[in-house]
């Protein structure tokens, strides 16, 4: 009699539902990697979220609903957090992270903390930086897998009092930090440091890419839109940055971007290099990289149907001034090298 008590328990064991088996079949990576647009409802009280948006870390319950390319209904708890600092006081929305609640039974789990960018006004102008925005992103993962990958989302955004019309726009998820980590072998670092101790290449490629778009907002040394990396396998490799938060650039263009009053420069359109000097052997390199991608970076944005003719023919006219520089040896040698920054 014991030995069938026995068994049965262990079948039972055997045949339970594995919750942190179900969630492990989400595969977290093929989720950023595919590029369909997924449709969205995030339902909360909008009221509060307005009320309280000046708040950082400020917590409210929602539920999150979408259907999966499976067919599979997905309908979860989860927290958002108030974050951001210009955003959160310029735009309609706030930024906001995405939580999901239920950690042992959400489908969602693997994907850790993700950032939900919106658009800052609800207009046809917003879309257009949203969607800018997110193919810089895009941009970038086809320069470096040490990048954040993003997934578009077309969002409804829908009062649980039912108050308030619901709204339908465009906004991304952004990657969690310790997943672009662990795809690339590393830990994320938390520290300040002085750029010259990161990782040279990985801090050229990503001040290359930030001229490239015209961006001047970022800084290394104050944890300022961008993180770090630390290689698990060599102890003595300096640290990776990735950037992130593009809507400052001459790219996007947005009507409230404005340069530091400290740089030399009066609007976002005039690209500025903001790294230190580096071998030339080193930024030919890096350089090179930028050559190889230029067709498939022109055909990214060429075949982004969201955004328009007009816009996406903007996009690629402001990036072919910066390829026809990094074609020039004389002035790649002056921008990258001869005029980068001293202190």
């Amino acid at each position: 009699m014991k030995l069938i008590l026995y068994l049965f328990v262990i079948i039972s064991l055997l045949t339970a539902p594995n919750s942190s088996a179900q969630t492990s079949s989400f595969d977290k990576v093929k989720f950023f990697e595919d590029t369909s647009t997924i449709n969205a409802t995030i339902t909360t009280d909008m009221s509060k979220i307005f009320r309280k948006k000046d708040k950082n870390g400020v917590e409210f319950p929602a539920e999150f609903s979408t259907i999966l390319p499976d067919g599979k209904t997905i309908d979860e708890p989860i927290i958002l957090t108030v974050r951001g600092h210009f955003r959160r006081e310029k735009c309609f929305l706030t930024p906001l992270t995405i939580d999901f609640k239920d950690k042992k039974t959400s489908v969602f789990k693997p994907l850790g903390s993700l950032k939900l960018v919106s658009q800052c006004y609800t207009s046809e102008i917003g879309e257009k930086y949203l969607l800018s925005e997110f193919v810089a992103y895009k941009i970038y993962n086809l320069l470096t897998d040490m990048s954040f990958r993003v997934r578009l989302l077309n969002l409804k955004l829908a009062d649980s009092t039912g108050k308030r019309k619901a709204i339908t726009e465009y906004a991304f998820l952004m990657e969690d930090i310790k997943n672009v980590a662990k795809r690339n072998n590393c830990t994320y670092l938390k520290a300040k440091i002085d750029p010259r101790s990161t990782n040279n290449h990985q801090m050229l490629m990503t001040c290359i890419f930030e001229y490239m778009i015209g961006n001047t907002d970022f800084g290394v040394f104050a944890n300022h839109n961008t993180r770090l990396l630390l290689s698990k396998t060599d102890s003595a490799n300096r640290p990776f940055i990735v950037p992130y938060d593009f809507d400052f650039s001459g790219f996007v263009n947005t009507n409230y971007s404005i340069p530091d009053p400290n740089l030399d420069i009066t609007d976002v359109r005039t690209r500025l290099y903001r790294g230190f000097p580096q071998p030339i052997e080193v930024v030919n390199g890096v350089v090179d990289i930028f050559k190889k991608q230029k067709d498939s970076i022109y055909a990214l944005i060429n075949n982004f149907y969201l955004l328009s003719l007009k816009s996406r023919k903007e996009l690629t006219d402001y990036l072919d001034d910066f390829f026809k520089l990094i074609n020039n040896p004389s002035k790649v040698k002056y921008t990258f090298i001869q005029n980068a920054r001293s202190e």
